[in-house]
């Protein structure tokens, strides 16, 4: 096979996939008003004065309108209801069907990838039981952006079969919002997935002012410590003034933490975990300078600082920055590492590096051009010349990589391992 071949595989943005969000009055138009429980007395007020009739016939319309299209409204207008009630000091003793018409008109039907969907990772999925011999299950994460340029996590779950066939699961018909169950004074957040929720069908919003813009480009990786695997994943967090770098942590998919990382290093975007210890040091790929690539160690997980480049620009489809295009996977040769640049007309193309196996910061050798490229059939889109990944899975002599399509779409392709050191330079 060449280096490279294209699945026709293609996940693109979607306006029917939806979730119900909280509705936040002080926020239209988007912090312009200042918060006040005036407007939302006012409305809890009009409620209060209805018939019961009335709010069951209120509500029945509601579940008419909104039921198919949507997974266990009465929980999450039950929820927004406890919020509000909590924030105007509520008191009022009132039916079931009063509350959940209380808080449905704070909710809102949000449509999470209706502008783009892109910067995919992927690892192993925790489950690879019942397999065939040869095969491999995964999960996909994607960023997905919706309304107001917001970007949140979404998943998808797939097969990669002994003859490099590809699979997704289908999406279920709905998706549900993940809640969290705990928010701590330092911005580290606890989420669990409902057991009834399958991964392809939640979504992982920003939760905390520093997040509040957006969840950006998670990078996931398979971290194995003495023989115990641990998924993390580095993203941007974006609070619509600032950047800095969170830590995501599962162990099934099931159970999320999400934490902000601390050091002068982690106010640059783009860093990526390596999958095991180094000498007892947990190790990064990153970009300090917003050009250049450094390598980060560090004894404590969540503290980086400092770092030492690596590399830098060097041939033409790189000349104007570069970065790692997910977390370094470990060959007999060495590490992998998978890496973007950008070029004339701000084109993102995707290259590859080989590191040393005892010292990363020695490069062996480097794409002198790019291995995917944006083509005149995938080159238009939200953000036109952009192909760009958060990672690819090894899977036998091959990576399935897959990758973003101007940012506004997904494609897939598989990499000849061999093939790819041997063009490298």
């Amino acid at each position: 096979m060449p280096i490279l071949r294209h699945y026709p595989v293609r996940l693109s943005a979607d306006a029917t996939r939806v979730v119900l969000r909280p509705f936040h009055l002080a926020s239209e138009p988007r912090d312009k008003n200042p918060p006040s429980n005036a407007r939302a007395n006012r409305i809890i007020d009009a409620i209060l004065n209805l018939s019961e009739e009335d709010c069951a016939d209120m509500l029945q319309a509601l579940n008419v309108d909104f039921e198919q299209r949507h997974w266990q409204t009465r929980a999450v207008y039950l929820e927004r209801y406890s919020r509000i009630a909590a924030e105007v000091s509520l008191d009022a003793q009132m039916s079931d069907t009063r509350r959940q018409l209380i808080g449905a008109h704070f909710c809102h039907e949000y449509s999470y990838a209706a502008a783009a969907l892109m910067n995919p990772s992927i690892v192993m999925h925790p489950d690879q039981s019942g397999l065939p011999r040869g095969s491999q299950r995964f999960v996909l994460s994607l960023r997905a952006v919706g309304e107001g340029h917001i970007s949140s996590i979404v998943f998808r779950e797939g097969i990669i079969d002994g003859r490099n066939q590809l699979s997704l699961w289908p999406q279920p018909p709905f998706s549900l919002a993940l809640d969290a169950t705990e928010i701590t004074a330092d911005g580290a957040v606890r989420a669990t997935r409902p057991d009834s929720v399958a991964v392809s069908g939640m979504v992982i919003f920003p939760f905390t002012p520093a997040q509040r813009n957006g969840l950006e480009d998670l990078r996931l990786v398979r971290f194995e410590d003495e023989g115990r695997a641990t998924y993390y994943g580095t993203y941007t967090a974006y609070s619509g003034a600032g950047v800095r770098s969170e830590l995501l942590t599962t162990a099934d998919f099931r159970d999320f933490s999400l934490s902000p990382l601390d050091g002068d290093a982690v106010l640059a975007k783009g860093m990526a975990l390596f999958p095991r210890l180094l000498d007892g040091d947990y190790a990064m790929i990153g970009r300090q300078d917003n050009e250049s690539m450094f390598l980060l160690r560090s004894r404590d997980l969540t503290r980086w600082s400092g770092g030492e480049k690596m590399m830098t620009p060097k041939y033409p489809w790189e000349y104007v920055q570069m970065g790692n295009c997910g977390a370094p996977i470990e060959l007999d040769e060495g590490w992998l590492l998978l890496t973007h640049g950008v070029g004339a007309m701000r084109k993102y193309a995707i290259g590859a590096a080989l590191l040393d196996k005892a010292d990363p910061r020695k490069v062996l050798a480097r794409s002198r051009t790019p291995v995917l490229s944006p083509s005149a059939a995938s080159r238009e889109g939200y953000v036109p010349n952009v192909v760009y990944t958060c990672g690819a899975l090894r899977h036998g002599d091959c990576l399935l990589l897959p990758y973003g399509v101007a940012d506004s779409s997904v494609a897939f392709a598989l990499i000849d391992i061999t093939r790819l050191l041997a063009s490298l330079v």
